[in-house]
């Protein structure tokens, strides 16, 4: 090998060497989505007043509405995302969405893979059963068949706390309703708005609720490292919850307030 080869092979290496060393600059979603004029925000259809799609086949809901109202005030014309609640999480890590807006509860679990901002809703989720099925907490869920929606707080809980249960899984709360009203189980644990519609769907026999198993707080979800992307929707939520915009639009498809220390819960 000729002097000049060596120091050639020398050059190449150190350069793949600082390449492999050197992390990557991570992109700025925020500014690029202002240049673009374009935000791609996920939404997870399907459950029961956050998102659904209406009578004329279009999505609405409080996430929905949500998500236009950021994409409006970002200046920026909206890709919605349509995605199952089990899609949720992973949308984000693949980066298949800038920003989720889906009804997701803000976990000690999640935080350690995705981002999230200070709280924009809240939900309860609860047990409910048929009447007359004696269920007061997770130990007389034991031996009986509670039906889920997979990878949500719901599906962690009733399966951590009641090991021994039947548990049904369902892709999303559309399937889930539909085995309750079919009769396939007699027990869920999914969200309220949930156990309303199904009551809408069997009024001669209608569910009860059997316990209250937590109050969540729902954050917009983010990609990790996007920080000032997480500091724009801070603010804007921060901004829309004093001024009862986003309160008129959680009462507009939940027929209730928000509470109103939600963001100092984060």
């Amino acid at each position: 090998m000729t002097k000049m080869t060596r120091r050639t092979a020398t050059l190449a290496l150190a350069a793949a060497c600082l390449t492999a060393t050197t992390p990557l600059a991570r992109a700025d979603s925020l500014a690029d989505i202002r240049k673009a004029k374009k935000v791609r925000i996920a939404v997870a259809i399907g459950i029961p007043r956050f998102a659904f799609i209406d009578r004329d086949l279009k999505p609405t809901g409080s996430d929905v509405e949500t998500a236009r109202l950021i994409a409006q005030d970002l200046g920026a014309d909206l890709d919605l995302v349509q995605i199952t609640n089990a899609a949720r999480v992973p949308t984000i890590q693949t980066g298949k969405a800038d920003i989720l807006v889906a009804s997701l509860a803000v976990t000690p679990e999640r935080k350690k893979v995705i981002d999230f901002t200070v709280p924009y809703a809240t939900l309860n989720i609860i047990v409910a059963g048929v009447p007359g099925l004696a269920v007061k907490g997770y130990p007389d869920i034991v031996g009986k068949r509670i039906g889920v929606t997979r990878a949500t707080v719901n599906d962690m809980l009733v399966s951590q706390n009641a090991k021994g249960a039947e548990i049904v899984r369902f892709e999303d709360d559309a399937t889930l309703i539909t085995a309750a009203v079919s009769g396939q189980v007699d027990l869920v644990s999914t969200q309220e708005a949930v156990v309303g519609v199904m009551n809408e769907k069997r009024p001669d026999r209608p569910f009860e609720t059997k316990f209250v198993q937590s109050e969540l707080n729902l954050g917009i979800a983010l990609p990790k490292g996007e920080d000032a992307l997480k500091q724009w929707l801070n603010d804007w939520v921060r901004k829309n919850m004093q001024d009862g915009r986003l309160n008129a639009v959680f009462r507009k498809f939940h027929g209730r307030d928000l509470p109103a220390d939600l963001v100092e819960r984060s």
